[in-house]
């Protein structure tokens, strides 16, 4: 049966964003450092459209949490936009080849049209809550799994609900002293490690989340 699941970077103090996030700086202040790790990966680069990178355990954690991945859930901040009624102009952070190639379900409450781009990933605006997008999700993924892809917020509702069957943290050994934190007000599900994978820069950590 497909899994429900989600990877995130995550600060040794608990953020997944530093302070002040906005459009200019999505990921708030200090956040971007939450992913250098990535960014130097072969498998990250080459998922963007672009080569080379470092090979390594870090690169084999990116090639894991991107395969076999169907479908995709995002909340809105994510999807970004700023907030209020939609600027139809705003099509993602991404450019016009976004990196998923699947469809794409953003959490909102505003209405919009769905948004196709190049490489296959298709986003749609859903407005009437968590369990419609996973069910959307998953009628679209199969075989496949589901990833909630983030934010925080989108995680903690789909971990609330007892709807998320792994969780991937890449702990990074950095402190951002504030910011927007992961886990917290997200009920009491019980985490059992099932995978630990070490670098120089970032400890993977794979839970199954026990419900």
């Amino acid at each position: 049966m497909s899994l429900v699941r989600s990877q995130l970077s995550i600060s040794l103090d608990g953020f997944v964003a530093g302070p002040n996030q906005s459009i200019e700086n999505p990921l708030g202040e200090g956040g971007m450092r939450l992913h250098q790790w990535a960014f130097a990966t072969a498998s990250w680069r080459a998922q963007h459209g672009r080569a080379g990178g470092e090979q390594g355990a870090d690169s084999d954690v990116v090639k894991e949490v991107t395969r076999g991945v169907g479908a995709y859930i995002m909340g809105r901040k994510m999807f970004g936009g700023g907030e209020g009624e939609w600027d139809p102009t705003w099509e993602g952070w991404w450019g016009e080849e976004p990196p998923f190639h699947a469809p794409v379900f953003v959490l909102t409450h505003r209405a919009r049209e769905p948004l196709s781009m190049k490489g296959g990933t298709t986003f749609a605006f859903v407005t009437d809550g968590i369990d419609s997008a996973l069910e959307q999700a998953r009628a679209q993924a199969g075989d496949q799994d589901v990833a909630i892809a983030g934010g925080a917020s989108a995680v903690r509702q789909y971990l609330r609900a007892g709807a998320l069957d792994e969780l991937y943290l890449h702990i990074v050994p950095v402190i951002l002293g504030a910011g927007e934190r992961l886990l917290e007000d997200m009920g009491d599900p019980t985490l059992g490690p099932i995978r630990v994978v070490a670098s120089p820069a970032v400890t993977h950590v794979k839970y199954r989340v026990l419900h």
